[in-house]
């Protein structure tokens, strides 16, 4: 725990991997991604605040030339190559019956499962708070050496129907994850500069 009052600012060299200089990556190397690299993600990603502690996030590894053959399909025909090339994809869905966790999640409010009975509110907090992990997911990559290729081209109907049947679990996003290979990025986009998004009312 860092002590109150202690001003801590990482290294601009830090500050750059994790931000600045950090890209969606498009191709990778044959290195595996290690389950000591995978909990290493986790572990940093758990810490991350989500309202209520809800941690509405769940993963599924696709390692496997058999469970790959079951996502290729759905995704769209520029994101299928890189993804059966890539060492490690993350299907990332949202938990929307994360309310039952809730007591043991949320101890200082015992009651706390009850306030999500309705299904749409329910579902607005699985999306709020998954996405809000999914950007630490992302960092967390990073930070374990690691390059991230995020993609939302996929249908996440078929994706849920081959590995989520029962309906609770929602993909939103996938990540190719890995060391990253030749021509892996492409060039910065342009950037909102700080008065184009920032106001002070």
């Amino acid at each position: 725990m860092i002590p109150a009052g202690t001003a801590t600012v990482l290294p601009r060299p830090l500050q750059d991997l994790l931000f600045r200089q950090a890209r969606t990556a498009h191709a990778f190397t044959d290195e595996p991604v290690t389950d000591e690299q995978v909990r290493l993600i986790h572990d940093l990603v758990r810490h991350g605040p989500t309202a209520f502690n809800s941690q509405p996030l769940r993963v599924v590894l696709v390692r496997s030339a058999a469970a790959r053959a079951r996502l290729l399909p759905h995704l769209s025909s520029g994101n299928r190559a890189k993804t059966a090339a890539a060492p490690l994809v993350a299907v990332l869905a949202a938990d929307t019956e994360f309310q039952h966790r809730l007591p043991e999640l949320f101890p200082p409010e015992p009651r706390a499962a009850q306030w999500f009975g309705e299904q749409a509110a329910r579902e607005q907090q699985a999306r709020l708070n998954s996405a809000l992990q999914a950007g630490y997911f992302l960092i967390a990559v990073r930070a374990a050496g690691l390059a991230a290729g995020p993609m939302s081209g996929f249908d996440p109907a078929g994706v849920d129907a081959e590995f989520f049947p029962d309906g609770r679990l929602r993909s939103f996003l996938l990540v190719n994850i890995g060391r990253p290979g030749p021509n892996a990025w492409r060039e910065r986009l342009p950037r909102l500069a700080y008065d184009e998004v920032v106001r002070e009312v």
